[in-house]
């Protein structure tokens, strides 16, 4: 089995007047894009919201997407549709939001017309906080809204899938279970992010072994930390204001990590996925961290570690 590895967003480099991200001009998209590629990642994701950058700095979507592939990537693979949920006017586990949510997505993928995505990924759910308490009422609201969702998605050739924060409303085992209980399989897939799962005490592997049929992608990365007391309901970020640590996410091949990648990737040959393993490193320059070297360290991890896990499991 050949994995085919893409690279999500998140990047900070040192300037001399501070830490800057790739989007800051034309000179650190190009660094940005030759880095990742050098190192041997093959596509990048992104987030929705630099739509509006993109726009000024390359005059449409599908400019961007050429330019990425000058530098060696194939293409953009997914792109991350990180809504401001906010309770008046726009939140999935109420009805009245609804039609300007669906008139968002079809805006959305409008914009995004240009390229050929595999997924668009949203946090299906508003904040932890703004829905509590999560019943099994809202959560079904919530699904109503996602299946309409997906069948515009769907309509223009894009995966709808579902990534689930550990602050997101619907993060619990029995929360999940019961959305993708109420969601049609056709319409609403599953985006399983490794670390996001295992802060929430949802172990990941058997997670992903129970949704297989539902996942169109996932995020790779580590934690050495599991919310056990409540930080998912720290006002008004759950990753700032943790009292549980002040850096959530780490690279691959981590050595304080918690989430088991071996069996994870043998879990992907064994289920016969076939797409795209995104690599993510939210905040990785906290603490005196650098996303180059976690970029680069979990590539090395990639390709040292999992890919020969993959092709012994795939010989089996």
């Amino acid at each position: 089995m050949t994995l085919k590895w893409s690279y999500m967003d998140h990047w900070r480099s040192d300037s001399p007047s501070g830490p800057v991200d790739q989007w800051n001009t034309i000179g650190t998209m190009d660094r940005f894009l030759k880095q990742v590629a050098a190192v041997g990642y093959q596509a990048i994701d992104c987030f929705d919201h630099r739509y509006f950058t993109i726009m000024d700095m390359f005059g449409s979507v599908g400019n961007y997407q050429e330019f990425v592939q000058e530098r060696g990537l194939e293409r953009i693979v997914n792109t991350f549709h990180a809504a401001n949920y906010d309770p008046r006017v726009y939140a999935p586990h109420i009805r009245e939001t609804h039609p300007t949510i669906l008139e968002d997505f079809r805006v959305t993928l409008d914009r995004w017309s240009d390229i050929a995505l595999d997924n668009i990924i949203v946090m299906p759910a508003a904040l932890y906080y703004d829905m509590e308490p999560v019943t099994e009422d809202k959560i079904k609201i919530t699904g109503e809204l996602w299946n309409k969702v997906g069948e515009i998605t769907k309509a223009a050739g894009v995966n709808l899938t579902c990534h689930h924060e550990f602050f997101c409303g619907i993060q619990s085992r029995w929360e999940l279970d019961t959305f993708y209980a109420n969601t049609d399989p056709e319409y609403v897939n599953l985006f399983v992010d490794t670390a996001q799962h295992c802060i929430a005490t949802v172990d990941p592997v058997e997670f992903y072994d129970a949704y297989a049929d539902r996942v169109t992608g996932f995020h790779f990365k580590d934690t050495r930390h599991q919310d056990l007391i409540g930080d998912h309901r720290r006002r008004p970020d759950s990753e700032l204001m943790s009292e549980t640590t002040p850096k959530w996410f780490h690279e691959m091949g981590d050595e304080g990590g918690l989430v088991d990648f071996e069996a994870f990737i043998r879990a992907v040959v064994r289920n016969g996925y076939d797409g795209w393993l995104s690599v993510e490193h939210d905040k990785a320059n906290k603490l005196g961290g650098n996303h180059a070297e976690s970029t680069a360290i979990a590539r090395w991890y990639a390709k040292n570690v999992l890919e020969k896990i993959a092709a012994e499991e795939g010989a089996r």
